[in-house]
């Protein structure tokens, strides 16, 4: 059945469009993360992070590299990634809970497109703060700069600025033009480009005795277990039943009608992974490139070393606080009862005064035990890879960080194409021609 559909991806014409058109933006991507910045030393870029792979253990520089799909130690023009322009869309989103005035806006027609017009405008300034970095950490790499230096930091926060600003435009032209959500698919790609070399130095270790190959086993058994587990929490899901009466439209009777709806254990999918990495990444970029210089940033650097005990409190709360801040967006229970209530329907057992706070209650319920569940699947692979210590890129690659990201947005892939399919009548990747769920 998963033959015939890949089989049927490629008799649709819409579809196969959008997926080589999803495909060549990603190939975009990539050819971007090795083109360096003017004024770079590439010569000198490499030998001095040559000498940072050797001394070996979880750094600060491997962890951006890793996410940014290689982009960071290559001094790229997508040196920054995406991640300015989440973190101005967890800025906006934030500040339309804390201004009644700007939800008022966002509410109104064309009020989405004025708030994205202003997530584009943040997107800049946070990139051109970011790019400061940049041109500092350049600063302290041994004959890393080529010309002179004003040039250089001139030349290097229009070119990295305007690199994060074409990398936001490629993920709207995915959304509009390809398949899957264009920002997630960037990570992701740059997740999957990493592969190759992690698992090479998966391999060297082996063979030069530096890791026990029983440690290997245990890791790899580890790995499936938490995509089952991640497949589980994203499938997983609370149906609410509500029951529509008869009612009248224009000349026309619609009879009675039993439907659900359904709520999911992690309603925000692998979002809060996402925003809480992107909320870490900025101070960790600012402390790393200043630190050398003040000497409190360069002790905050330290203490926000990804793997460190800060850095893993930090990252679960934060994974927690952004489930519960996204599914509020996104699920808003007052809103939800007023559509019930104004087409006719009732949630069985449930007066229709108190259906807000009944929605509410399952929402937390759920929200509460799936966001922990999120945090707990995020953290324990990152302990347990530095408590083995395997090779940086495979820790990187094997922790729950990783693993969330390139699943998540997987499914999420994978519902996008199924719903084209079955659109056009055809069957799915399952029997039943849809990507199953768990009933709870």
């Amino acid at each position: 059945m998963a033959n015939n559909a890949l089989v049927d991806i490629f008799k649709i014409k819409d579809l196969r469009e959008r997926i080589f058109f999803t495909l060549g933006v990603l190939i975009i991507f990539r050819i971007g993360t090795v083109v360096p910045i003017p004024g770079i030393n590439v010569t000198a870029l490499k030998a001095y992070f040559a000498t940072q792979q050797t001394a070996g253990g979880v750094s600060i520089e491997g962890f951006l590299d890793f996410f940014s799909g290689g982009a960071f130690t290559n001094f790229s023009v997508f040196m920054l990634g995406i991640m300015p322009y989440i973190s101005m869309s967890i800025i906006m989103q934030l500040m339309l809970l804390v201004f009644p005035s700007l939800k008022k806006i966002s509410e109104e027609d064309g009020g989405r497109k004025k708030v994205q017009r202003w997530i584009r405008y943040g997107t800049v300034g946070v990139a051109l703060i970011q790019s400061v970095t940049v041109t500092v950490y350049a600063n302290s790499i041994p004959d890393a700069i080529a010309i002179n230096r004003t040039a250089y930091t001139i030349l290097a926060m229009l070119t990295v600025t305007a690199g994060t600003v074409f990398l936001m435009w490629l993920g709207e032209q995915i959304n509009q033009r390809g398949i899957g959500n264009g920002i997630s698919l960037i990570i992701f790609a740059g997740i999957v480009a990493r592969m190759p070399n992690a698992l090479w130095q998966l391999f060297t270790a082996i063979q030069n005795d530096q890791l026990n190959p029983v440690f290997v086993i245990v890791a790899a058994v580890m790995f499936v277990g938490v995509v089952v587990l991640v497949i589980y929490e994203q499938r997983g899901q609370r149906k609410i039943p509500v029951n529509y009466a008869k009612r009248v439209v224009g000349r026309r009777m619609y009879g009675a009608q039993n439907t659900y709806i359904p709520f999911k254990i992690n309603p925000s999918g692998v979002i809060p992974v996402i925003f809480a990495s992107s909320i870490l990444t900025f101070p960790l970029q600012i402390a790393q490139s200043l630190g050398p210089n003040v000497r409190w940033l360069q002790n905050l650097a330290n203490a926000l070393n990804p793997g460190g005990p800060l850095y893993i409190i930090l990252y679960t709360v934060l994974i927690i606080f952004f489930a519960f801040f996204y599914t509020q967006v996104s699920l808003n229970p007052i809103e939800i009862s007023k559509n019930i209530r104004e087409n006719g329907g009732s949630i069985p057992g449930i007066r229709s005064e108190k259906m807000e706070e009944y929605l509410t209650r399952v929402l937390n319920r759920i929200i509460l035990p799936g966001s922990i569940f999120l945090a707990f699947i995020a953290v324990i692979p990152t302990i347990v890879q530095s408590v083995f210590n395997f090779p940086a890129q495979v820790a990187y690659l094997m922790g729950g960080t990783s693993l969330l990201i390139l699943v998540g947005v997987d499914l999420d892939l994978m519902s996008q194409i199924e719903g084209q399919l079955r659109m056009h009548h055809h069957g799915g990747f399952s029997k039943k021609g849809k990507i199953r769920s768990r009933n709870l």
